[in-house]
């Protein structure tokens, strides 16, 4: 999910900070609710246990690179102050706030590559991540888009949900790896991912280990069977 691109929309220019504060925050609140919809397709268990079903409050902030990265966290930020701007809104139980962040704010933000996802956490000082997406200049934050990815965020989380219980079963006593693992993967710590891996289950091989993140899940979920 971490650094998850949405496309380019040819009218980007034309709205003023103002305007595409409010646009954000629009695309934030569109996909939250499209999220928070898929979700109640989901068992009451497996929804409890999503991500953002589960965070009461959350942070959206949203940090100006070369792109725009989307972090979701529910980790606490300070007040506004000086020239930063919040806007709140809610659905379901779940409360968030967008938070607007660029190069006249934090500095570093100006010079920090834009398929750097954990630099621009690192500089947020964000640690607890619910989602981080990224948005190219110009990036088609109309409704469609944002339901669009909504449900793909959703979808996504409900896998790794479901596989992160089933592999925590598979290798018990190694519960703590395995919650780590579960953490590293859903915020794109992928060098992490395949270090916990490797850890859970040192009978995985090289290329088991250099899969993407639903590979390596499959992985580590064939590796626990076999032990039984």
């Amino acid at each position: 999910m971490t650094g998850d691109t949405v496309g380019a929309d040819d009218d980007w220019p034309a709205a003023g900070p103002e305007a595409m504060r409010d646009r954000l925050a629009d695309y934030v609140g569109a996909l939250h609710r499209a999220y928070l919809g898929q979700a109640e397709l989901l068992a009451p268990a497996e929804r409890a246990a999503m991500p953002l079903v589960g965070a009461a409050q959350v942070t959206v902030a949203v940090a100006a690179t070369r792109e725009l990265h989307l972090v979701a966290t529910t980790d606490p930020l300070p007040p506004p102050r000086g020239p930063e701007v919040e806007i709140g809104d809610h659905e379901a139980g779940v409360s968030w706030t967008v938070r607007f962040f660029d190069a006249t704010i934090l500095p570093e933000l100006g010079l920090l590559a834009a398929e750097d996802p954990p630099a621009v956490r690192r500089v947020l000082g964000i640690a607890e991540v619910v989602y981080h997406l990224s948005v190219s200049p110009g990036g088609g934050l109309s409704g469609h888009h944002a339901q669009h990815a909504g449900v793909a965020l959703a979808n996504r989380h409900a896998a790794a949900v479901r596989d992160g219980q089933a592999i925590r079963h598979a290798f018990p006593g190694r519960e703590a790896l395995v919650d780590e693992f579960v953490v590293a993967e859903r915020v794109g710590l992928r060098h992490a991912a395949r270090l916990l891996a490797a850890e859970i289950a040192p009978s995985l091989s090289a290329a088991e280990l250099a899969g993407d993140a639903e590979e390596l899940r499959r992985a580590l979920l064939t590796a626990g069977r076999s032990r039984r």
